[in-house]
């Protein structure tokens, strides 16, 4: 590997101003403005943070933002203050994946917007949660099914992942009536979670980016998929190593793994 300090000049917070916002910043600056106190995250390096990937400026990755465009579309429901935590994995997944879209979850209350999706004649949504919490018979599935085909053409997946703690995604699951009409897409990945920026009692726990990138991969979209694992890689190393004041290794095998990815045809 090379020294750090032959590492490329590294992005700064201000390119986060050539970005366009996607669903979960746009999200999260709403969320900010119906706080009455600052939000202090917990874990995360203190200080500035750039307003583009939520790390410090020095170890920002705005220009290393891989959009990609992809078969199936990624819905994220998120709990109260999830868009607001740094070491939020939905935040990466609207990073890659054009069409990704976030509303905020509440128990008394659905979205408009998410209503109008849900209903979007172009997509099949699928819920995706453990087959163990599903009670109606045949509404669990492990795999999609033929799309079906509407006067626009074949539907695409829609995946609806619940973006939350592990206790209150199953709070989600359970009171969220309105996705009981879809059918619940249960994975069974072989691998361990790599995930480090929260701890889960659970090997078998995903975080939500690792989630995304199996339904991605489910869905053919495999190139995309390849690229959230990797992005996500990136994000934790830089993360951590901002919260350990050390530099981050720019020539890494994950970074160069993303940019052949970004140079592949």
């Amino acid at each position: 590997m090379a020294p750090v300090s032959s590492q490329p000049s590294s992005p700064t917070a201000s390119a986060a101003g050539t970005l366009a916002p996607h669903a979960v910043s746009r999200l999260r600056a709403e969320r900010l403005q119906r706080s009455t106190r600052p939000f202090l995250a917990r874990g995360g390096p203190k200080g500035e943070r750039c307003e583009g990937c939520r790390l410090r400026p020095s170890h920002c990755l705005c220009a290393l933002r891989p959009i990609q465009a992809t078969t199936a579309g990624i819905c994220l429901l998120m709990h109260d203050i999830e868009a607001l935590k740094p070491s939020n994995t939905g935040w990466l997944i609207a990073d890659v994946v054009a069409e990704t879209f976030a509303f905020a979850w509440t128990r008394t209350a659905v979205d408009a917007g998410l209503e109008t999706l849900l209903a979007d004649p172009q997509w099949q949504p699928y819920v995706v949660f453990p087959q163990e919490f599903v009670r109606e018979p045949g509404r669990a599935v492990q795999q999609l099914a033929q799309p079906q085909v509407h006067a626009m053409g074949a539907r695409r997946p829609l995946f609806i992942l619940l973006d939350a703690t592990w206790p209150e995604a199953r709070k989600m699951f359970r009171k969220s009536p309105y996705l009981d009409r879809f059918p619940v897409l249960s994975l069974h990945p072989e691998q361990l979670s790599r995930y480090q920026l929260r701890r889960s009692k659970r090997d078998d726990h995903f975080c939500t980016a690792e989630v995304a990138a199996l339904c991605l991969d489910l869905a053919g979209d495999l190139r995309a998929a390849q690229t959230l694992e990797t992005y996500l890689d990136i994000y934790t190393h830089h993360y951590l190593q901002a919260k350990h004041q050390l530099p981050p290794d720019w020539s890494s095998a994950a970074h160069q793994q993303l940019q052949s990815l970004q140079n592949a045809v």
